[in-house]
């Protein structure tokens, strides 16, 4: 929505990782020297922690977009909890291979044989375990049992291990990983940016959507930006998403201090997701039937019917209405104050007619926020599927 009436040609603050938007902050630039230090070794462990929306995902994709592919083959794994047994299984799918007897020797032979093929041809392998945390003590020690594959003299398989900061923390102090600690041959955790940071970050992933300086914004702004976020390119990524909402539902072409406060404000009541539409105030007014309607299309995955085109339509309607209501009450108010008007009757029942008019303004108001406040939740829900997805 924001990025049509700003004239951006994509959000520039997507939540999920795209190497396209990748920021070299003090933090990563270290990142990328430890990743290329460890890949020039080819063998062991390579470890890169940070906390939840640190980056770490997006490092990796902008590092797989530079890797030629004739010289390396890289499979990714996303982990949840897995057995010593299931990674195994896992490995061999996402490096393409298919078990026909879905046993753990035959999938080790089946690795082992891609390993020895794909060094025959002159190209290494990377595999990349993300979420590392999730993995149990023994999938861990098959993940450092891959690792004995050599041909020759020659290893055969390199792992990058991206994980939350508990992940650095167990890698660090379990008795029972003394024999992946010794093999980890380059290790870096991702900080957060640093105030000074924050601002050309906002400003190169604008840029690559075509921004032009508008909206404007306020410098006072990003320290405050910085403050809430903690630096965190994820949560800067979120508030900065609603603050551009809020900026283009209130047609606003200057972002200041006062406007991101109202979008932090409004994310302190947003704790509650997904949003509880039984849980509303009375005194909020029902959603309009489009908004319901796209909520209600599948309560188990409320973007499946999410229609952009008749959520603006509903607010451009609201808004029209307002603003019609508003000029009735000025022309009321004119007629009450003209002097042909003696008539007491008469000015006291347009006086009536001028407040009933403003009180269904500030109900339309209310319904307005409530279709603001749903429309940035939808918005939400709608990056935390993509994440989901991708």
């Amino acid at each position: 929505m924001y990025e049509n009436f700003y004239g951006l040609t994509a959000r520039p603050f997507q939540l999920t990782p795209d190497p396209a938007f990748y920021f070299e902050s003090l933090t990563h630039r270290k990142a990328l020297s430890y990743l290329g230090y460890g890949l020039n070794q080819g063998e062991g462990f390579i470890v890169i922690t940070g906390e939840v929306g640190a980056g770490k995902s997006t490092l990796v994709a902008h590092l797989m977009a530079t890797i030629d592919p004739a010289r390396l083959t890289a499979a990714q794994v996303v982990t949840s909890a897995l057995s010593g047994e299931e990674i195994i299984h896992v490995v061999a799918q996402a490096f393409g291979l298919v078990i026909g007897g879905h046993d753990k020797a035959s999938a080790l032979a089946a690795i082992e044989g891609l390993l020895h093929a794909e060094a025959r041809n002159g190209r290494r392998c990377l595999l990349v375990v993300d979420e590392a945390q999730n993995l149990s003590i023994d999938a861990l020690e098959e993940l450092r049992m891959l690792s004995n594959f050599q041909l020759g003299a020659q290893p055969l398989l390199q792992t990058l291990l991206l994980g939350q900061p508990e992940f650095r923390e167990l890698l660090q102090t379990s008795p029972e990983l003394e024999q992946l600690r010794q093999r980890v041959i380059a290790a870096h955790h991702l900080d957060a940016m640093e105030a000074d940071e924050l601002r050309p970050y906002i400003e190169h992933r604008l840029r690559l959507v075509g921004w032009n300086g508008r909206p404007a914004l306020e410098t006072a702004l990003y320290p405050v930006l910085h403050q809430a976020s903690g630096g965190v390119p994820r949560r800067v990524n979120q508030i900065a998403n609603r603050l551009f909402l809020m900026g283009a539902v209130e047609q606003i072409e200057h972002f200041d201090v006062g406007l991101l406060e109202q979008v932090l404000a409004e994310i302190a009541n947003d704790t509650a997701l997904p949003l509880n539409r039984g849980a509303m105030p009375r005194s909020a007014a029902p959603v309009p039937q489009e908004v319901a309607a796209a909520l209600d299309a599948n309560p188990a995955s409320p973007t499946s019917g999410l229609d952009a085109a008749a959520f603006h339509t509903a607010l451009a309607e609201r808004d029209a209405l307002i603003a019609e209501l508003q000029q009735a009450v000025i022309e009321v108010a004119n007629q009450v104050e003209q002097p042909a008007m003696g008539d007491p009757v008469l000015r006291t029942e347009l006086a009536d007619l001028a407040a009933r008019l403003t009180r269904m303004e500030q109900r339309l108001e209310e319904q307005e926020a409530t279709v603001k406040h749903t429309l940035s939740m939808l918005i939400e829900w709608l990056e935390t599927d993509k994440k989901a997805v991708a």
